[in-house]
């Protein structure tokens, strides 16, 4: 009995040993081209908007723009981590710094300062924001990976928040500095 218990173990195991890889294989196969556009855009906005994000937080002549930079840095980090552990259990890669047009923009919000560098701070927050939120939507919506779906509509909540706190600001901010 226990010598029959045994074999089917071992069958199972080496079942198991063999289906496993299979199944990561085609994991990785499975991301269709749109999704790892998709995971190659936002992981460049969500990148930028966590270094501009610290920006404002150290740079930002007011204290709503420090906070709003310190906000952005953490939910944008959090984000970054979750897309990182999707695109790395589907064999995708994401780089660890910003493309060339990324780090030109955040170059150039690192050399103002002052209101110059709050409305600069507002202006690409809002663009970028507007811009991957409609990715996530889209994302949310048409994507064919089921993680990176329910991902993109959870992200999508986290920046239309981000995008109502940044037309608040830029409200607030006299029309002179805008």
């Amino acid at each position: 009995m226990e010598d029959r218990t045994m074999k089917y173990a071992a069958i199972a195991v080496a079942t198991f040993a063999f289906a496993f890889p299979v199944h990561v294989a085609a994991s990785q196969d499975s991301v269709s081209t749109s999704d790892r556009s998709f995971i190659a855009m936002v992981s460049q906005g969500g990148m930028f908007e966590v270094k501009a994000g610290q920006l404002g937080a150290d740079q930002g002549s007011t204290q709503d723009i420090r906070d709003q930079g310190t906000t952005e840095a953490h939910d944008h980090a959090l984000v970054g981590s979750k897309l990182k552990s999707i695109a790395s259990g589907a064999g995708i890669d994401i780089p660890d710094t910003l493309n060339a047009s990324f780090q030109k923009k955040f170059d150039d919000l690192k050399a103002l300062s002052g209101t110059a560098f709050d409305a600069e701070y507002l202006r690409d927050m809002e663009a970028i924001h507007a811009k991957d939120g409609a990715a996530f939507a889209k994302e949310a919506k048409s994507g064919t990976d089921l993680k990176l779906m329910a991902f993109a509509a959870e992200t999508h909540r986290i920046v239309e928040r981000h995008i109502g706190e940044l037309q608040a600001l830029g409200v607030a901010m006299p029309a002179s500095q805008r």
